[in-house]
């Protein structure tokens, strides 16, 4: 225990505000709107009984709400937070101390090896990574912690930390409370240098260990959550303990705290704790509908994690077929990775990965889940490979017109609730049409929820981009962003990129025409220039931490951030096109979609998929 623990934390607790907030990891909630005020009563939700039905009885059913009317706290710390508390009091002890140390930024304790513990040292050593410490008129410490040290993957690499090809090196990732901002190192520790610093505004890491602890430790000792399910909860309760969440209309977000939301399921609903880890409160609870639940969990095989680190997450692997040439590699939150990819010995991309899956339950109340996906050690990912990629012909008929690599992620106990499964999908044809398409298959934490993957595609070689306004292509010539339309061409596209010799291709965005299921993309699409000169701030090329939050509903996806407040001229560019679908669940019988269940199958229950999918369609074009 920290002897500066018996401190007068009324006194402290003013001075820390920016502090604990990161995260719980279950389901964060950095929410947006005005400030609730606090009721002077408190009502107690209606405590669900905890059954769950053995099997779905009735062909039809009345609209269950999704969410029912939650109870917010008066947001006050504990008086007595030492003995209630003792987590929480011993961080904000450290968090005390470290504010009078020169270099003001809590460090990363907990399960180091001597590699991370350099690679932390030379970081906080960096005058480019201290830069952003302290307030620049007072030089009063400002609230920073390093939330993660993790091994750079061939992911990472860019032209600036190439040497970490044959170099041991390691990714610092430092969050500031007050500015609501990352900061991300990459070291060699091998030559003991900090490569390249990159910050990345309104975004947080993936938090560590320790504040989860915290979170949980806030969640179960809370009256409101042990009013609302009838009993106290243990600290291992809760499902979803390190995924980043939000909740309009809450402080959360638009005084930037860094808020999480333990889930705690009871039947067939779900008890979302909504913690706000900057002030070291619960702000709310509210319940969830799960739908109806048939069976017991699903137990998958145990994770070869050490496989598909191996094979999979530490090299990239080379792939020729079709011809097709490409590089592939599982990225530690970014997904199934592509790169360097050609067809018939011309560049096409040098990359394109998924980046987020922002998971929103309820349009009135805004609040869900940012996930991560990736490899499943070393990793910020929430939900994770369980196997390594596979290729699969692509047939039309009889006919193989091309191939698709798939890579699957999955909760263990899927399709249980408040358990997810996502997949990416990369297709190749023969003709030279490719598609990049990502798959949401259930079950998650309620009936309502609308899921958007944010994709991020870089083109090879400078192009020009051009959206049909429904009468001819329009081109851009800065940076921007265009959300949903039905202005498409007679052949169903809806964007162009032409390289110099008026070549490229024209996408075509999923509008249910591609035969898997799909209902339509109603897809947010940005256009950024990307950046490869030596000093540039990195915007995507090596792997992103969540770049947005789970739950607006209009363009501030994320991908805006490297857009706003000027966009850059989009002319003789190398181009990055970040593609939002929108993706609607539903567990209506008989129509289900982007949700899954289990079934009774003989004399087993086994997972029944209701997948949905999206993606653009890119078909070589010509200018005519």
């Amino acid at each position: 225990m920290n002897p500066r623990i018996n401190i007068d934390l009324a006194q402290l607790w003013p001075r820390i505000r920016f502090g604990i907030g990161l995260v719980f990891i279950v389901a964060m909630l950095s929410a947006c709107g005005d400030d609730t005020p606090a009721p002077t009563a408190t009502p107690i939700l209606p405590t669900p009984t905890a059954t769950v039905a053995a099997v779905r009885v009735a062909p039809t059913r009345a609209p269950t709400p999704t969410t029912e009317p939650g109870v917010l706290t008066a947001r006050v710390t504990p008086t007595d937070t030492q003995q209630t508390l003792p987590v929480l009091a011993a961080h904000l002890a450290r968090v005390q101390d470290v504010l009078t140390q020169p270099i003001p930024v809590l460090p990363l304790v907990e399960e180091l090896d001597d590699a991370q513990r350099l690679a932390q040292e030379l970081a906080l050593a960096d005058l480019r990574f201290q830069a952003d410490l302290r307030e620049p008129n007072t030089g009063a410490a400002l609230r920073n912690e390093i939330f993660g040290i993790y091994p750079v993957r061939d992911s990472d690499i860019t032209a600036a930390t190439a040497v970490c090809r044959q170099a041991q090196c390691y990714r610092v990732e430092m969050y500031n409370y007050a500015r609501n901002q990352s900061t991300i190192a990459m070291v060699d520790v091998t030559n003991r240098s900090v490569l390249a610093v990159n910050e990345l505004a309104e975004a947080q890491p993936d938090i560590p260990p320790g504040l989860t602890e915290i979170a949980q430790e806030i969640a179960v000792h809370a009256p409101e959550v042990s009013a609302a399910l009838g009993v106290q909860p243990g600290a291992d309760a809760a499902v979803m303990p390190n995924i980043k969440t939000a909740l309009n209309r809450s402080r959360c977000e638009r005084s930037r705290h860094l808020c999480v939301a333990p889930t705690f399921i009871q039947g067939e609903r779900a008890l979302w704790a909504i913690v706000d880890l900057t002030d070291g409160v619960l702000v709310g609870v509210r319940w969830t509908s799960l739908g109806q639940v048939n069976g017991t969990a699903v137990t998958e095989k145990s994770l070869q994690n050490e496989v598909v680190s191996q094979r999979y997450c530490d090299v990239s692997t080379t792939l020729n077929r079709d011809n097709w040439q490409m590089e592939y590699v599982l990225t530690s939150s970014d997904g199934l990775r592509i790169a360097n990819v050609r067809f018939a010995d011309q560049p096409v991309l040098e990359s394109a990965k998924l980046v987020d899956w922002h998971v929103s339950y309820s349009r009135q109340a805004g609040f869900g889940y940012s996930d991560a996906i990736g490899c499943p050690v070393f990793s910020q990912a929430a939900v994770v490979a369980f196997n390594g990629p596979s290729v699969e012909e692509i047939r039309e008929g009889e006919t193989v017109v091309g191939f698709a690599l798939v890579q699957s992620y999955k909760s263990e106990v899927w399709p249980a609730p408040c358990n997810y499964y996502y997949s990416q999908r990369y297709e190749f044809y023969t003709d030279g049409r490719f598609r990049v398409v990502v798959g949401n298959h259930g079950r998650g934490c309620g009936n309502d929820g609308t899921y958007r993957p944010v994709v991020r595609i870089a083109l090879a070689g400078a192009q020009t981009f051009a959206s049909w306004d429904g009468n001819a292509w329009i081109d851009w010539q800065t940076e921007q962003w265009q959300g949903p339309s039905d202005a498409v061409t007679p052949e169903g596209y809806q964007f162009r990129v032409l390289g110099a010799d008026g070549q490229g291709y024209a996408l075509a965005p999923g509008r249910g025409q591609f035969g898997d299921g799909g209902r339509g993309d109603s897809p947010f699409v940005y256009v950024t220039r990307r950046h490869t000169e030596v000093g540039a701030n990195d915007e995507g090329d090596a792997d992103l931490i969540t770049i947005g939050p789970c739950c607006n509903s209009d363009y501030r996806q994320g991908p805006e951030k490297f857009i706003e407040p000027a966009p850059e001229p989009l002319a003789a560019s190398e181009l990055v096109i970040w593609y939002v679908a929108q993706l609607k669940n539903d567990d209506t019988p008989g129509q289900e979609y982007c949700w899954a269940d289990a079934v009774l199958q003989d004399g087993i229950y086994v997972p029944k998929d209701y997948a949905c999918y999206a993606g653009p369609l890119f078909v070589p074009v010509g200018k005519p």
